[in-house]
């Protein structure tokens, strides 16, 4: 019996640690800018905060959708807010988590920032209007 518990005890400190190190440990940090879309509080027994960012590289291009988890109450209000607005998320990336408990995604968002205005992407090349053809036809050259 005694035996039994200490093999428990070893168990319950691993699974522990794992899961200390799982949380606290990001396999990546970064950022996204884009427009967001939804967020919604889901789960059964496990509640977080489930949103998309819509994010445009070149104007007239295919979307592409960033899927996130929140954690925190207050930065989901804040997220909220920001809604259908243009914005910068900070995340962190978690590998590892067992179950979908912690989040739908792997990607937990830290931050917000609302963008007030679009920048211009690197290399644009922004093309003026060609003049409007004159309906006045040109003056006849001399000596014709």
């Amino acid at each position: 019996m005694k035996r039994t518990l200490q093999v428990l005890a070893v168990l319950a400190v691993l699974v522990a640690g794992y899961f200390w190190v799982v949380l606290n440990w990001s396999y990546s940090v970064g950022e996204r800018a884009g427009w967001l879309q939804k967020l919604s509080q889901k789960g059964w027994l496990c509640k977080t905060w489930e949103g998309e960012l819509i994010m445009v590289a070149v104007p007239g291009s295919m979307p592409e959708k960033f899927y996130f988890t929140v954690h925190d109450d207050k930065l989901a209000q804040s997220i909220n807010r920001s809604m259908g607005k243009r914005v910068f998320l900070s995340y962190e990336e978690k590998v590892g988590l067992p179950t979908s408990c912690f989040g739908d995604t792997r990607h937990f968002v830290t931050g917000v920032t609302l963008v007030d205005e679009v920048a211009p992407a690197t290399g644009a090349a922004v093309v003026a209007p060609a003049p409007a053809a004159s309906a006045v036809s040109p003056a006849p050259t001399p000596g014709r």
